[in-house]
């Protein structure tokens, strides 16, 4: 009896096993019975098909290619920064509680920057800066330039290297000698094609000597090294810009690079740089940014900025889901004799729900791969004609692709429930 028990119980876990399979089988079935059907369907209307996709479509390519670009546009911020003196800090004269009884601004000055430079063993070079706008001219050719005043310390705080001749030193300082050294743009809007190194230019009626020409860097946030003019800043203090103070040298700001690379260090040298300018000052009339403070806040301004940009692109998919329901509402108006001839042998408004709905869905996701398609070329064109890098992650295709599935889903719901609520003895008359 106790095997008897035992054998019923095994064939009755495999017949619960074969008809569990067979309902698998049978569902497995019907789905891709429905998705031939709704194929079929759609491939009869081509035109009326590819125009319900267009939103999705338009929807999908828009934010595939404004999430490219914005990670793009963060990835070359950050790399300009880091060519710009990713290991800096930015000093400047600004007063948190400026007095009510004094118009007087706070000032920088050179003997500041030279006593941060001796003082504080975590800071690798600095550079101060003197700038204005001036007239540069060679013979007949005559250009407007920032002219810098500033120090050697320039070259490692600002990432800058010597393509031709040299750049000043300290001697040049001591004696403000009347040399200059030009970006590689600046130098080719002077002298064309010509060899710049110990020719002449005129800066506000001085006679400079060209020593040198900078490589070539490009723009970030507003600064153009390749078609500016350095000179040294104690020339640019009394020969050019005549400046004079009981105090010294007043200067713009100045640019701090730490000792090492990364955080510890950055920090290390903006703790010593506070401490010996509140000594030297006798108060906090300055502040100091770090090249960390500035890459978050770019990637701040274009992460909202790229976030706008998608939340308007998916405009469209909303769009297109309404186009959607739109279509498929017309689909069924259309198709009420069909329907109610499958109700009449037995089809379950399940059944014609679930058919209604394949179809919205098929028409989402293949608009959704069409414009994902689109939207992956549109990057790659970008990478090539831009200096942009834009990346498209699979988990970006996967979120947008399932997104447009999801939207033909909800809108296809409306429809394809009119559908499957339709009368068969009505839908047979066609009314």
């Amino acid at each position: 009896y106790s095997l008897l028990t035992t054998r019923y119980s095994l064939l009755a876990t495999r017949y619960s096993l074969l008809t569990t399979r067979y309902l698998l089988l049978k569902k497995t079935m019907d789905v891709l019975e429905n998705i031939n059907i709704a194929i079929k369907t759609l491939t009869a209307n081509k035109m009326r098909s590819t125009l319900t996709m267009l939103g999705i479509i338009i929807g999908n390519a828009s934010v595939i290619t404004m999430v490219a670009m914005g990670k793009g546009a963060q990835q070359l911020v950050e790399y300009q920064l880091e060519s710009f003196g990713g290991n800096n800090l930015f000093v400047y004269a600004s007063s948190d509680n400026p007095s009510l009884l004094s118009n007087e601004e706070p000032q920088l000055f050179l003997a500041d920057a030279m006593a941060v430079e001796k003082l504080a063993p975590e800071v690798g070079s600095i550079a101060p800066y003197i700038r204005n706008n001036f007239q540069l001219s060679h013979r007949e050719r005559t250009v407007k330039a920032l002219v810098q005043g500033t120090t050697s310390g320039v070259l490692e705080t600002d990432n800058l290297e010597i393509a031709f001749g040299k750049f000043f030193d300290s001697r040049d300082l001591k004696q403000n000698n009347l040399v200059v050294v030009l970006g590689p743009n600046l130098a080719e809007k002077l002298f064309e094609n010509k060899n710049p190194l110990g020719q002449s230019i005129q800066i506000n009626n001085l006679s400079f000597q060209v020593i040198g020409i900078t490589k070539a860097k490009g723009t970030f946030l507003g600064r153009k090294p390749d078609e500016m003019a350095y000179i040294p800043i104690t020339t640019m203090a009394f020969r050019l810009g005549g400046h004079r103070s009981p105090l010294g040298i007043p200067i713009d700001n100045m640019d701090v690079s730490a000792k090492e690379r990364g955080q510890a260090s950055l920090r290390a040298a903006a703790f010593q740089t506070t401490n010996i300018l509140i000594r030297r000052r006798g108060k906090k009339d300055f502040q100091i940014y770090t090249s960390k403070d500035f890459q978050e806040l770019v990637a701040g301004v274009t992460g909202t900025f790229g976030l706008f940009l998608v939340a308007t692109a998916s405009i469209s998919l909303v769009v297109g889901g309404i186009g959607i329901m739109n279509i498929m509402l017309v689909s069924v108006t259309e198709r009420t004799k069909e329907i109610g001839l499958r109700k009449a042998i037995g089809a379950t408004e399940g059944a014609i729900l679930t058919q209604f709905l394949v179809e919205g869905v098929i028409l989402a996701v293949a608009g959704g791969l069409i414009g994902t398609s689109i939207g992956v070329s549109a990057t790659i064109i970008v990478t090539i004609v831009t200096p942009l890098q834009p990346t498209v992650s699979l988990g970006t295709i996967l979120l947008t692709t399932g997104i447009s599935g999801a939207v033909g889903l909800i809108f296809g719901v409306t429809p394809a429930r009119r559908a499957a609520r339709l009368d068969p003895i009505i839908a047979l008359r066609g009314n």
